[in-house]
């Protein structure tokens, strides 16, 4: 029985469940890899490898160059911070931040669990909402 327990809870503290599980690395349609990790009791994803590892503009990694806050243009963008406080709503869906590297703007949004394989992130303004799905890379 104990034996059984301690499976049971190193099961859940991997993040590999019988159930689907947000936690692991993704893959955006551009190619972009993001990691997703507990935070607390909520979620987080940061850019762990950008679509492209050298910005054509300036022949060095990509930067957050549209970022709001001026002080962080510098910044690399592997590393920022996309999916912020992502909180439990529902069975499968987490609600909290966006950040949108496109336009260096905080969005409320979504993480949606549509398998075992794959994510949905959705971005909303003004109750209008668009995504993409993302895929499970192991």
């Amino acid at each position: 029985m104990l034996s059984a327990c301690l499976a049971a809870a190193c099961l859940a503290a991997s993040g590999e469940t019988g159930s689907a599980s947000p936690v692991g690395l993704w893959l955006t349609q551009d190619g972009t890899k993001i990691r997703v990790t507990p935070c607390g009791r909520n979620l987080c994803g940061f850019i762990a490898q950008s679509s492209s590892p050298i910005d054509p503009a300036t022949g060095r990694p990509p930067t957050d160059k549209n970022n709001a806050d001026p002080a962080k243009r510098n910044r690399p963008l592997v590393g920022a911070e996309v999916l912020i406080s992502m909180h439990h709503e529902e069975p499968t869906r987490w609600s909290g931040q966006l950040y949108n590297v496109r336009d260096g703007k905080n969005y409320s949004g979504n993480l949606i669990e549509t398998g075992p394989t794959s994510i949905r992130i959705e971005g909303c303004v003004l109750g209008i909402c668009g995504g993409e799905d993302l895929t499970r890379i192991r």
